[in-house]
């Protein structure tokens, strides 16, 4: 469990430090930092994304898993969710604003961002059954940067997805001996093809091509492991 504090810390620190910055800066320099950490953020998703093994999971996964999202309205849910940390935190208005769905936004797209991919799930293993911290440190470096740039773009709610790598990876940390046996390298490869995809969808929304519901997409990660242990399972049974 150390090495998930510090990355939760890695995260909050960046976080402020790019809140702080952000005060400083003209709207000009917003939308060039905003630009540069959505190309940033495209780079990382496109070298996650080129890990999938099968084409065909990966463009199931995200067609099954976003119209299940869109059926349950995860999205807004998360503005929902938003909603409520502000009050909590900062004693704001019920009602919904610009301001909520900025924090809303900023909170989901950090804890996707920081969340999915091999250094998370392979770290956290890593930690739990070998106490070997290295790749969750270096994580955490990479996430301090990224947590700059999102929170001087994207607000506070950044600072808040410390709260989602802490249950996340502290889930994964715990019960990495019992999932152990489950998780192979083509379960890894394949959610973190996916997870790129979904990045990438967070890089369209920061360079203001597109704006993608993310979080409607999560669903897409269940599908996946699906996928990954039933497809096999079918095959060997019918003997194709």
């Amino acid at each position: 469990m150390p090495a998930v504090f510090v990355n939760c810390a890695a995260v909050i620190i960046g976080s402020m430090i790019g809140l702080f910055f952000a005060r400083k800066i003209t709207p000009s320099m917003t939308d060039g930092i905003q630009t540069a950490a959505g190309v940033i953020t495209l780079v990382i998703g496109i070298q996650m994304a080129l890990k999938y093994q099968n084409i065909v999971y990966l463009s199931l996964s995200l067609i099954i898993g976003g119209l299940l999202g869109s059926l349950l309205d995860i999205d807004g849910k998360i503005l929902a969710l938003g909603n409520a940390l502000q009050r909590i935190f900062y004693r704001k208005s019920a009602a919904p604003s610009e301001n909520t769905q900025s924090f809303a936004y900023a909170f989901l797209n950090a804890s996707v961002l920081f969340c999915v991919g091999a250094m998370a799930i392979i770290g956290s293993f890593k930690a739990g059954i070998e106490h070997d911290y290295t790749i969750i440190f270096t994580k955490s470096i990479l996430d301090g940067f990224m947590a700059v740039s999102f929170a001087s773009v994207m607000g506070v709610g950044t600072a808040f997805s410390a709260l989602a790598v802490f249950v996340y990876q502290g889930a994964l940390t715990l019960l990495s001996v019992l999932l152990k046996p489950y998780v192979t390298e083509e379960l890894i490869n394949e959610l973190t093809g996916l997870g790129g995809a979904m990045i990438i969808m967070i890089a369209i929304n920061l360079l203001g091509l597109r704006k993608i519901k993310t979080a409607n997409y999560l669903p897409a990660l269940i599908i996946e492991i699906l996928f990954v242990f039933a497809v096999p399972a079918v095959k060997s049974l019918f003997n194709f």
